[in-house]
């Protein structure tokens, strides 16, 4: 008997981060095949094969090798290059996760009438300058299934009309994974973090900053990239600033020197920017899923962001905002001082129990285990909405 497939598509670091968890544990049943599948957005070896050994992830079973200088190029080719492997396969369903270019490689499943799942579903910045916004919402409404992490993301979707059947809420999935790779290892963490660790790096421990920066429509607009190289030359701490390629390409392009307190160096491995993380004084980012694991972490961190789809640190009191575009309103002593002032304080864990991951892997199994278990509620919405259409057509 031909077992069912699942096929599971990723391309960035925090793809492997978040969907480590029900990889493996999908990976392990032998009742259906779960094909992984890899675009290629990230590829270098600091972007993607650290991840998969420090996390126990298994290689993909494919790799589109997807490219591409533009948004345009990236996600034309990883539809075009999807398509075909979808042909082939034959999958139940298609599993995305997030809102980067990888997921509109939902329209290849789209176009080929094959389920559409999305983790990570229903978030909104309200912020419509970012292609992530875009994505997000694209694949929101194409999926035939949707994992939410929080009730408020599901009156989000709902809001904008994706049927509630559609939805099912689980909590955040990056709870789980530092359950797993931080809290349930902590003694590997404690040993790594030695003096020498940070003196190799010019830093002292809980004396820095740690700071990503890599969102369009920071490093894109040169106004707001300017704002915040000025913001981190504020700060009398060094700033250690692991820097995406891509960022690093702008500054070059665009002859912006960073501050002499900022060390810059190229992508690291998860270990290792955990580590830093956890030892630092507080973490200055315009990332998602930073904000989220300094909030488990009990780590301050200063937000880089105009909105954000993740407002539940602003609610619990982890983050202090920056808004890049509007610099002039902020007095940058009065921020660090709100930063400084959250270091070695509390907050609650907002983002979830550690169980999202196990919710979404047995759902995903029970679907598969039925005849319909991706389309059947979706079909009974568009019977219904059909017949409401033909009553009022007079048909």
């Amino acid at each position: 008997m031909t077992k069912k497939k699942l096929a599971i598509v990723l391309g960035i670091r925090p793809d492997i981060i978040r969907a480590s968890l029900i990889l493996n544990s999908l990976r392990k049943n032998e009742e259906f095949e779960v094909v992984f599948i890899w675009t290629g957005q990230h590829y270098s070896n600091n972007l993607k094969d650290v991840f998969f050994r420090e996390l126990n992830v298994q290689p993909p079973d494919v790799e589109l090798k997807a490219g591409g200088d533009t948004d345009a190029e990236m996600t034309s080719s990883v539809i075009s290059r999807l398509y075909p492997v979808l042909e082939d396969i034959k999958p139940e369903a298609v599993v995305f996760l997030g809102d980067t270019n990888t997921v509109m490689g939902c329209l290849a499943a789209a176009q080929l009438n094959i389920p559409i799942v999305h983790i990570e579903g229903c978030m909104r910045s309200y912020d419509w300058r970012m292609p992530e916004e875009k994505y997000r919402t694209i694949i929101d409404h194409l999926a035939d299934v949707i994992y939410a992490y929080f009730d408020e993301y599901r009156q989000q979707g709902i809001a904008e009309g994706i049927s509630p059947q559609r939805i099912v809420v689980t909590g955040n999935l990056i709870v789980d994974v530092l359950q797993a790779h931080y809290f349930d290892k902590r003694s590997i963490y404690d040993r790594i973090a030695t003096c020498g660790f940070f003196k190799q790096r010019g830093l002292e421990k809980h004396k820095y900053y740690l700071m990503t920066c890599h969102r369009r429509e920071n490093i894109q607009n040169r106004d707001a990239l300017i704002n915040i190289i000025d913001l981190i030359g504020k700060t009398e701490r060094k700033v250690y600033f692991p820097a995406g390629y891509r960022t690093q390409k702008v500054l070059q392009e665009q002859g912006l020197s960073l501050p002499i307190n900022v060390i810059m160096v190229d992508p690291i491995g998860y270990t290792e920017m955990l580590v830093l993380m956890v030892n630092s004084r507080g973490v200055i980012t315009d990332s998602g899923t930073v904000v989220e694991e300094t909030c488990v972490l009990q780590v301050p961190s200063l937000q880089m962001r105009k909105a954000t789809e993740r407002p539940q640190v602003y609610d619990v009191g982890s983050s202090v905002k920056f808004d890049p575009d509007e610099a002039g309103r902020y007095d940058f002593k009065e921020i660090y001082h709100k930063l400084e002032g959250l270091y070695g304080q509390t907050w609650e864990n907002p983002l979830g129990d550690g169980k999202a991951s196990e919710r979404i892997a047995a759902d995903l199994r029970v679907r598969l285990d039925q005849e319909d278990g991706f389309r059947g509620h979706r079909r009974k919405d568009y019977h219904l909405n059909a017949e409401r259409s033909y009553r009022e057509d007079g048909l």
